[in-house]
């Protein structure tokens, strides 16, 4: 009956204990939304001050999500090896003292420094949050719970920046960076009071008193407590021993993994086009800057229900069924785009639409993510998909940059990005997640 555990988390109705969980990965998603735009917020005024040139600028820019590639990648991984509740504390102190330290900085290459260091926390906090929402979500509600916090993102965009511009008018650009890091540090107390560690971690890893661990999360949960620990099968007894990292790359799980990858790379490429260029874009085909700024703001508003659009219907149909179908409307939406710049009312609806479906892209994808991988390796998976897609973010908009540069007008640069989303929707339909990774210690009707 122990072995049932898992199997009761993916079919029992949600308690207010997983809800409250997730809630709080979306809080911490938010720190995410917040930091990338921190950066371009307060760039004028940074600039100005220190008298910067556009390298130097685009250095800046660029250097909050390097920082959030390395850590999806090198500190997420640590997460299946120590647990994700202590690496989302590290990480969370990391990125509030970083934001905070910017604030005191002198010169551009002391604020590059920090916003890496920042980026880092940022990084390794996501991959852990999403994997602790979909360990929590039953199996009815996973696809949800994993895409609601992009819904994090969009509001942690939207709200951050907003106060961002209320506090550059009345105390400059350092008093945005005091206002993060302090936001950062208060999420602290409820990841200690609130958040759990993993149950499918403490089942695959077994640290010291697990069952002990368990059988607290069980009773929170609603469900039985175990009377000893689940046996590990052969396969999942030997991958705990190895690397994760080198997991990724085992013959069962190769496929997936590049497809991921790939998938992740093409999408965030097309999105931190959207995000980054458009405000910019819609003053060159016609609009004024305010325009401009509010076409930029529609997409971050748009992008909370998208993530909770296709979080609700993938508690109906395939998540990758549904990805592909996103991908396949952002890319109709952006082809037509700017056509629709003549009327302002219209443009706006089209930023609003884009900024729906591109944002459920991202959320789709993290939720496909958690399902492709089992305990052993899934923070591992998570961090290095974001790593990939971050990638692809940095790329993309200074490949757009150089297509400026080459007389590429908006009406062209949206329909070639367009086509990039139409490739990432055949990548996800070459994906097969009939049959979900299976958690470590679970039965194999868990899913």
């Amino acid at each position: 009956m122990h072995n049932d555990l898992r199997k009761a988390v993916d079919e029992s109705p949600m308690n207010r204990f997983q809800w409250t969980a997730i809630i709080i990965c979306i809080a911490l998603n938010m720190l995410d939304g917040f930091d990338v735009l921190v950066m371009a917020f307060t760039a004028a005024s940074v600039s100005a001050e220190w008298k910067l040139s556009g390298s130097q600028l685009g250095l800046l820019l660029s250097a909050g999500l390097l920082g959030m590639a390395a850590g999806s990648l090198f500190i997420a991984p640590w997460a299946d090896r120590f647990g994700r509740r202590p690496l989302i504390l590290f990480c969370v102190t990391l990125a509030g003292a970083g934001m905070l330290l910017s604030a005191l900085t002198q010169t551009p290459l002391q604020l590059a420094v920090l916003r890496a260091i920042t980026g880092l926390g940022i990084g390794g906090i996501l991959a852990s949050s999403n994997v602790i929402a979909s360990e929590y979500s039953s199996k009815r509600w996973r696809g949800l719970a994993v895409t609601l916090q992009s819904t994090g993102y969009a509001l942690g965009a939207t709200i951050g920046g907003l106060i961002a511009v209320a506090l550059l008018s009345a105390w400059g650009w350092r008093s945005v960076f005091i206002f993060g890091g302090l936001a950062t540090f208060a999420i602290i107390p409820f990841v200690l009071w609130r958040l759990p560690e993993s149950l499918d971690f403490l089942l695959a890893r077994r640290p010291a008193n697990a069952l002990e661990r368990i059988n607290v999360l069980a009773r929170k949960l609603g469900h039985t407590p175990l009377a000893a620990l689940p046996s590990l099968p052969t396969h999942g007894a030997d991958e705990v021993k190895s690397s994760s990292f080198k997991q990724l790359f085992a013959p069962r799980l190769l496929r997936t993994t590049l497809l991921i990858w790939a998938s992740f790379f093409l999408a965030m490429f097309g999105f931190y086009f959207i995000m980054s260029w458009t405000p910019k874009l819609l003053v060159s085909a016609g609009m004024s800057a305010q325009q401009g700024v509010t076409g930029g703001v529609l997409l971050s508003i748009g992008g909370i229900f998208g993530a909770a659009l296709i979080g609700m219907l993938a508690a109906r149909f395939k998540i990758s069924h549904l990805l592909a179908v996103f991908m396949a409307c952002t890319a109709v939406l952006l082809s037509v785009f700017v056509s629709t710049t003549s009327s302002l009312t219209a443009a706006f609806v089209m930023g609003l639409l884009i900024g729906l479906f591109s944002n459920g892209c991202i959320a789709g994808l993290y939720a496909l993510a958690s399902m492709a991988y089992d305990a052993s390796v899934r923070a591992t998976g998570m961090g290095w998909s974001i790593g990939m897609g971050r990638f692809g973010a940095i790329i993309s908009p200074l490949v757009a940059g150089g297509l400026i540069d080459l007389q590429w007008g908006p009406n062209q640069l949206y329909q070639g990005y367009a086509v990039i989303f139409v490739i990432a929707a055949a990548t996800v339909l070459l994906l097969k997640l009939s049959a979900p990774a299976r958690p470590l210690g679970a039965p194999s009707s868990a899913h």
